[in-house]
């Protein structure tokens, strides 16, 4: 069984009566939904910053295959003047 901690955190009183009221409709201790929220929170997070790292190392390698900025504002131009051109029509 993973060793725990206690930890204290301040809340809003509308997120601890809601922590409460799920508790309740549950039959799961405050603390054990608070550790699962933050747990869940976490692997979010890391998964995020792990994948902004990952692109990161992506574009600093070369690899990525990024279009100039230039180019792509020609092309919506483009791609805007035909539209208008079409509905003219």
């Amino acid at each position: 069984m993973a060793s725990t901690v206690t930890m204290t955190v301040r809340l809003p009183v509308e997120v601890k009566e809601r922590l409460e009221r799920l508790a309740h409709s549950t039959e799961r201790s405050k603390a054990y939904l608070a550790g699962r929220a933050i747990e869940e929170y976490l692997e979010t997070q890391e998964w995020q910053v792990r994948a902004i790292q990952d692109a990161v190392c992506e574009a600093d390698d070369g690899a990525a295959g990024f279009v100039e900025h230039d180019a792509v504002t020609s092309r919506v131009l483009g791609a805007t003047a035909r539209e208008r051109k079409t509905r003219k029509r």
